[in-house]
């Protein structure tokens, strides 16, 4: 599948390019002020994942099929070598991605997410935006009034609200809710339990965050043996919420010699 992506920054000789993987319900636009920075000292490529974004649709969405999407974008761009940073949904990815290909990866970054299954927390968001009759609605703000009683966090909504678009002049989702829905069981699954990956590689976690907890560390060291750890004091939208102590730990991450 030919993945949708954007670019800031011309390759540098002797470094790799930098591949940002979004979350679910995201796309790359999310990583705005996180491209900007690194495509000083990087090429930048901010990915759509399938069923995302700008990206194509597909009925199937399992992690070995985003892996091999990931693949056929490095080889369409002629990518010997990339940094790949994954958050949330893209961080699994990431996981996939590095165990299936490693002569591909120099360095890996995974933030907020762990390897193990997950339990279902985001079904009942995907029915509510499944269930608005946007044939019936006019604008965005229509739509969050909507979904303001399934969904009550305002902040949820306006991230959500991202993946509205009005092609002819009617609101659509551009986000395949109903791919998502039907494939949601197994991205809740865990990856990578059969699997080492070796290469040097950081974790990333919300202090405020469950996602990644305490025996997850110790399951993570099991599985990439050469893993280093930090900790932001932010919840899960680690790079949203404080971009720059983001940007500075994996700055010094991608500098070391490890």
């Amino acid at each position: 599948m030919q993945l949708h992506y954007q670019t800031l920054g011309d390759q540098i000789s002797g470094k790799s390019p930098l591949i940002l993987l979004h979350g679910l319900f995201g796309s790359g636009d999310n990583w705005g002020t996180v491209a900007k920075h690194f495509s000083q000292h990087h090429q930048v490529i901010s990915v759509d994942l399938r069923n995302h974004g700008r990206s194509p649709h597909s009925d199937s969405q399992t992690y070995p099929e985003m892996a091999d999407d990931l693949l056929e974008l490095c080889d369409a761009l002629s990518l010997d070598r990339i940094h790949l940073v994954g958050h949330s949904l893209g961080g699994k990815v990431a996981m996939q991605f590095a165990t299936q290909y490693p002569d591909k990866l120099e360095k890996l970054i995974v933030v907020d997410m762990a390897i193990r299954t997950y339990p279902d927390a985001y079904t009942h968001i995907i029915d509510a935006m499944m269930a608005v009759d946007l044939s019936t609605m006019q604008s965005r703000g229509d739509v969050d009034k909507a979904l303001t009683s399934k969904i009550p966090h305002a902040m949820v909504r306006q991230f959500l609200l991202l993946n509205l678009i009005k092609p002819e002049n009617n609101l659509t989702w551009r986000i395949n809710l109903a791919a998502l829905r039907a494939n949601y069981p197994h991205l809740t699954q865990a990856v990578c339990e059969h699997t080492r990956y070796e290469k040097p590689s950081l974790f990333i976690r919300g202090e405020r965050s469950d996602y990644v907890q305490d025996a997850d560390i110790e399951h993570i060291k099991n599985h990439f043996t050469n893993a280093q750890f930090a900790s932001l004091a932010t919840n899960h939208w680690v790079h949203a919420e404080q971009p720059q102590a983001f940007i500075e730990v994996v700055a010094n991450f991608l500098a070391s010699g490890k």
